[in-house]
């Protein structure tokens, strides 16, 4: 008589080809994997924003007729470990986000370290010129604000919208 599995289902292998212990250690290798990767990274072909490194900052852009911002959330991360630049009408930002923490107690010391690189690169719709960005980082927040020069926004027209009916 065969003794039935005492394994959670999901750690049966159908096939027969690893035992419920191989297969468990790599669901929890593929979890710290996932856990590992940071933010997850924005698909280049769907929104136009490249990412490059582990962690992958969240962006948002906005845009009217005379500039656009970009805000990057980049909490935990110092000024001084950040560097923004512009070079072929792309927005390129890009950096390297520190921590360390230490716990000292009676009868352990515990230091944790965490190191991650991280660059972003936005594609701008128009030519900045000579038109001088401005940066202001406050509470873990990046702000860029790009002036679009008056070229740019002759350029953008506005498209009626006149209803089917």
């Amino acid at each position: 008589m065969a003794m039935p599995s005492i394994l959670p289902p999901f750690w049966r292998d159908p096939q027969g080809t690893e035992n419920g212990f191989q297969r468990l250690q790599k669901e929890v290798d593929r979890v710290f994997d996932s856990f590992a990767r940071g933010f997850p990274v924005p698909s280049a072909a769907t929104e136009g924003v490249f990412a490059f490194g582990r962690f992958a900052p969240n962006v948002d852009i906005t845009q009217t007729d005379a500039q656009m911002e970009v805000a990057v959330e980049l909490p935990g991360v110092a000024e001084s470990d950040i560097d923004v630049s512009i070079t072929n009408n792309v927005l390129t930002i890009k950096g390297e986000k520190k921590s360390e923490t230490e716990d000292k107690k009676k009868d352990y010391h515990l230091i944790e370290r965490s190191y991650g690189m991280f660059q972003r690169m936005i594609p701008l719709p128009f030519d900045p010129g000579k038109t001088e960005p401005v940066a202001h980082m406050k509470d873990g927040v990046l702000r860029i604000t790009i002036a679009k020069p008056p070229e740019a926004a002759a350029k953008t027209r506005r498209i009626e919208i006149k209803s089917a009916g």
